[in-house]
């Protein structure tokens, strides 16, 4: 069996993330904060552990001010319905995941705000001077990717961040594919809200992610409930991380995130980082060699480990069904939840095969499948 599909979820994960998930499931799994007995304060111990470790790998400096969510969808809806203000303009990219497109439409539809959609060009790339060209009088709000999901195009945050600072405009990053392969500092970039899963390049558990609040902007609730603090008042309360906490949180997986994070910590993310550019290189090099398969992206340091591709006269989907069935070879085919980017790259009526990279993955497995691709091109001619 070869996955190729981590970006949609990493599989496997590191055995210390099984090992500690199950330690908690067995040994602590009370519900956190909402008693006083040694179980559940270990779970509350165990789970602020992970604030810490997460704090610290995206340059926080304030553990209380991550909370932790199911998904990375569930932390961009908190983030962007909890800042936009009525009237505002709001400025997105057109290599935008759903779980950023879909609030901000659902948004526009209700007239509350003003949307432009920012293109990027037929290589996913997003120009920073086109961002800073969309800034209205009444711009207060962008919203983008840090690297999309459909071609691995890397966004430049950092330059988005700064001329987004200098306007005083807030800056709410989906990390969903780059958390846990690009160095992610919220101070430096100047991020406002970083939102990221924890299932995918952090190798937690699904039902886990997170949100971390960088900025003293009041930050309105779309849920409220039991947070296991104040509980005689009737309003939710104003501190971070109860006010985003409603309801108990998957404990249990948050605590295998923290393992997830301390395994990137003892293997270095610039290991992980080099060892997955050199198995994307290894494949965009080798199929660039095929003239009858498309390969999408930038094709260079720009891309991160996710390669699109499509094989002429055949179907992404087809392709996908005979990798799976033939050769246990799994990818995604099809639309991947963001049709604005398949627009942008011209595959918006066949979608794409998508090959996705991590670091437990090996050069043989990219050498098979390299093989399998060449007998399915001469297959279809």
């Amino acid at each position: 069996m070869i996955y190729f599909d981590n970006a949609a979820t990493t599989f496997p994960k590191p055995e210390m993330v099984y090992e500690k998930t199950m330690e908690a499931m067995k040994e602590f799994g009370a519900n956190p904060g909402r008693s006083g007995h040694k179980l559940s304060l270990k779970m509350d111990r165990e789970i602020f552990n992970t604030r810490n470790l997460l704090t610290d790998f995206i340059g926080g400096d304030n553990p209380l001010n991550l909370a932790f969510t199911k998904n990375c969808t569930e932390s961009l809806n908190i983030a962007i319905k909890g800042l936009v203000k009525k009237g505002t303009h709001v400025i997105t990219t057109s290599m935008e995941h759903n779980s950023v497109l879909r609030p901000l439409k659902h948004l526009e539809s209700q007239k509350l705000i003003e949307l432009t959609i920012v293109n990027a060009n037929i290589d996913g790339i997003v120009n920073p001077k086109e961002i800073k060209n969309a800034i209205k009088e009444n711009t207060d709000l962008c919203v983008t990717t840090a690297m999309s999901n459909l071609t691995g195009t890397i966004v430049n945050t950092r330059e988005i961040g700064k001329i987004l600072k200098d306007k005083n405009i807030k800056y709410i990053v989906d990390a969903a594919q780059a958390i846990g392969y690009l160095d992610i500092d919220v101070k430096k970039d100047n991020i406002d809200i970083l939102c990221f899963p924890g299932h995918k390049s952090l190798f937690g558990p699904m039902g886990t992610g997170g949100l971390y609040v960088n900025t003293k902007e009041y930050i309105e609730t779309i849920m409220e409930g039991g947070t296991g603090s104040f509980s005689m008042e009737l309003n939710q309360p104003s501190i971070y991380p109860d006010r985003l906490e409603s309801g108990t949180i998957n404990g249990v997986g948050v605590v295998g995130l923290g393992a997830g994070v301390e395994y990137i910590n003892e293997v270095g993310l610039k290991n992980i980082r080099d060892h997955e550019n050199i198995l994307k290189n290894y494949f965009i090099d080798e199929l660039e060699q095929i003239k009858e398969i498309k390969v999408y992206g930038s094709k260079d340091e720009r891309q991160g480990p996710v390669v699109s591709v499509n094989i002429e006269g055949l179907d992404s989907s087809e392709l996908a069904y005979i990798l799976n069935e033939g050769y246990d070879i799994y990818v995604r085919a099809g639309f991947h939840c963001a049709p604005l980017a398949h627009k942008t790259i011209g595959t918006q009526e066949k979608g794409a095969a998508r090959f996705s990279f991590s670091y437990f993955n090996n050069e043989k497995e990219i050498e098979k499948t390299i093989a399998v691709l060449k007998k399915i091109v001469k297959e279809n001619r």
